[in-house]
């Protein structure tokens, strides 16, 4: 769906939005602990690609003036009493403050990067982002985390309904299988640009950016 449009990230026009990279999902032992099933697939993806791609990509747009933008599912009270009905029907609750709603710690946001808190899968539905990223002037977003095929997947649909242009970052996302990860990089080439870390990394880089 690309077309003709610029899809490019530049400075003080595009955002990088890194979903739900935090310990409750990415933590095997803060996961456990909140009896969250992932699976062996996800989290060996976890580990060897995701989050060393977005180390890689964060870094990257941090050079070039990018916005790094984070969200976490995190409920705003400590019982969850302010979560979407769908997670209380589902008994998921990441308390407010606790280890499960931390960023993964190779990935921390720097500076005063924003981490947005939610309680469903959309982020565009869940907070006040999309008034945030018009207040930034952001028009494109890039786009990477977990799952690929829930909370990536409404980032991307949502955005691009907005009117952003949206790439996501295919091997920098995961689901429990890698069925369920083909099928969104399938996909949600209706709603974006789909890309690899290298060529999002090439394409900084040839604007100046070191993508070491």
């Amino acid at each position: 769906m690309t077309g003709n449009y610029d899809f490019s990230l530049t400075a003080g026009h595009a955002a990088l939005l890194v979903v739900d990279l935090q310990r409750g999902f990415c933590d095997p032992q803060v996961s456990e602990a909140l009896g969250f099933d992932s699976s062996p697939h996800f989290r060996q993806r976890v580990d060897d690609l995701v989050l060393p791609n977005a180390c890689r990509l964060i870094a990257a747009a941090r050079s070039a003036g990018v916005e790094v933008i984070y969200t976490v599912i995190e409920a705003l009270t400590a019982d969850g009493r302010d979560r979407s009905l769908d997670h209380k029907r589902s008994h998921f609750l990441i308390p407010k403050g606790s280890a499960g709603g931390e960023v993964m710690p190779e990935i921390a946001p720097a500076g005063d990067e924003m981490v947005l808190a939610k309680t469903a899968s959309g982020i565009f539905n869940a907070t006040n982002i999309d008034y945030l990223l018009r207040n930034l002037g952001i028009e494109r977003l890039a786009i990477l985390g977990v799952y690929s095929h829930q909370c990536v997947e409404s980032a991307v649909r949502d955005a691009a309904d907005r009117g952003y242009l949206v790439t996501l970052v295919s091997d920098a996302c995961a689901a429990k299988t890698a069925a369920q990860e083909a099928a969104t990089a399938e996909g949600m080439r209706a709603y974006a640009r789909v890309t690899a870390t290298e060529d999002l990394l090439k394409e900084l880089h040839a604007r100046g950016v070191s993508a070491a």
